[in-house]
């Protein structure tokens, strides 16, 4: 989402580097683009005000003026700033000290607040949590059936004693005998009879602010007490999200906002505006269309890949997330053996990478990907599944001895999974230099152009100072075996002056060992 504002910036910094020292005039100029950058990202203009004359005031400094790399002053001010405007620190959801927790959904219609419930039940079920969803949401034409199947995927039970609206034509007025104020606490008490400790309640939503809405709202905040109420807004709506929020506040009021659809194209100036607006933090973000692309929102981290620095922390905690620290210790120990890297080692650890999401959101995650942004957009996740079906498509003897890939079995592959001969071809070159990387590892050669990586857990430890050198080849050895041998024991008599036998480095190899005796005078120091 960020794609464009973050492009702006980065080319501002890099325009400022080939500076020594910066100037009033450099300063001003720089603003002045962080400040058009900003306006064309939407963000609200009370927010670029601020945020811009804390960027100057703080670039003007003496400490910037004097710094021996001013440029680096510079962007660093303005990641602290971000992360200002952002929210500051993280701050996590608030659990009830006596359960039932329960976290009011507030927001638009449209916004995203019935997928959100089964993707924070889904996260807070995976936190060790018992959650419940409630479906006050009586309004929206099949709202509450809409709820159930996300709860279903979620694997978390929903509160529905009432089936809400089932016409597509009439989505304001609520159904006869519908109550969404009595579903709301009779959820509750369900909750607490069960012993359920999070209750999430989906409320209902308009396409614009409405009273009436509002007003059912707050009936519902009234009735539940709830521990939280989140705000849920579409990232991509722009200054309208921000007028929405302010009207939010002050006729229900909440305690956090959620953003949904962080994954769109939009420019995004609703997340850089939202909490600087209300005072209200952001506690999750919804990165995708699976229950499972829900974030906590980390301000600092937000702040990082929109400067084109990374979030290398996000992305450590996805892989541990999905990856089986067994099955990872197992490859190591394996290559550490000298075992060779196969095919059906591959498919597991690409199986892993599936699990922790989109290959091409965790790329963007690096830093400095930003410079190569055209090509990460024309990745296409679906490789990845190519890939896999080739490998699916090979017998077990094929993925532990690629070498075996005649032609013939080349084609019945490409058949198989659906992809040309040219494919697989390639797939096996990469997989050769890939395997080829895994031996050099294994004997402790470290990755290729990256000295001193060490050996591979389980290859055994190095020996420690300079190795030995290897031990000097004689010359003009006799292929006669007796011959051979009457060679080598002549060179032993020239260097140790003693015929011993192989292996005696002292001379005492063949010879019976002599009794010792201590001189004569010495014996008290053996008291």
């Amino acid at each position: 989402m960020f794609a464009t504002l973050s492009d702006r910036l980065t080319a501002t910094f890099r325009n400022l580097r080939s500076r020594g020292r910066l100037s009033e005039a450099d300063v001003d100029a720089t603003v002045r683009e962080i400040r058009r950058a900003l306006l064309d990202a939407d963000v609200a203009l009370p927010v670029v005000r601020s945020f811009t004359g804390a960027v100057r005031e703080r670039a003007l400094s003496a400490a910037v003026s004097q710094a021996l790399n001013p440029a680096e002053q510079v962007v660093k001010i303005v990641y602290d700033e971000l992360v200002t405007v952002l929210g500051g620190a993280t701050r996590e959801l608030r659990f009830a000290k006596n359960p039932p927790t329960v976290v009011l959904l507030a927001g638009l219609q449209g916004a995203g607040k019935t997928t959100l419930a089964g993707k924070l039940a889904l996260w807070l079920r995976d936190a060790g949590h018992t959650p419940m969803l409630v479906a006050a949401d009586l309004q929206r034409p099949n709202a509450v059936t809409q709820l159930q199947v996300v709860g279903e995927q979620a694997g978390v039970p929903v509160f529905a004693p009432h089936p809400g609206n089932q016409s597509a034509y009439d989505d304001d007025v609520l159904p006869t005998g519908a109550d969404p104020v009595a579903v709301a606490r009779a959820g509750v008490a369900q909750a607490r009879e069960k012993l359920y400790d999070v209750v999430v309640v989906d409320t209902a939503g308009r396409l614009g602010v409405d009273e009436q809405m509002m007003a059912q709202a707050a009936a519902i905040r009234d009735a539940t007490s709830p521990d939280e109420v989140l705000f849920v807004v579409d990232a991509m709506s722009g200054q309208d999200a921000v007028t929405t929020a302010r009207a939010f506040a002050d006729g229900v009021g909440f305690t956090g906002v959620v953003l949904s659809k962080l994954d769109g194209d939009a420019r995004g100036g609703a997340a850089l505006s939202v909490t600087q607006v209300t005072g209200a933090p952001v506690l999750f973000a919804s990165t995708g269309e699976k229950l499972a692309d829900l974030e906590v929102f980390h301000p600092d981290r937000m702040a990082a890949r929109i400067l084109d620095m990374g979030d290398v922390l996000t992305l450590i905690e996805q892989a541990e997330r999905a990856f089986d620290a067994q099955q990872t210790e197992e490859l190591a120990e394996k290559i550490g053996k000298g075992e060779d890297f196969t095919l059906a080692d591959f498919l597991v650890q690409l199986q892993q990478v599936r699990k922790a999401g989109s290959l091409k959101k965790m790329l963007g995650m690096l830093p400095g990907m930003g410079q190569m942004r055209e090509a990460l957009d024309a990745f296409d996740d679906r490789e990845v599944d190519r890939v896999e079906a080739i490998i699916n498509s090979m017998t077990p003897g094929e993925r532990l001895n690629p070498k075996i890939l005649n032609g013939s079995r080349r084609s019945r592959i490409a058949a198989g999974s659906g992809t040309r001969v040219a494919e697989i071809n390639d797939l096996m070159t990469r997989f050769d230099a890939a395997q080829t990387m895994m031996r050099q590892m294994a004997r402790g050669g470290g990755m290729p152009g990256m000295p001193g990586m060490g050996r591979m857990p389980g290859s055994g430890k190095k020996a420690k100072g300079r190795s030995a050198p290897p031990p000097k080849r004689t010359k003009g050895r006799s292929g006669n075996p007796a011959k051979r041998a009457e060679q080598e024991r002549a060179a032993r008599t020239r260097t140790t002056g003693t015929t011993s036998a192989p292996g005696s480095a002292f001379g005492l190899g063949a010879e019976p060992e002599q009794p010792f005796t201590v001189p004569e005078g010495l014996e008290k120091y053996l008291r």
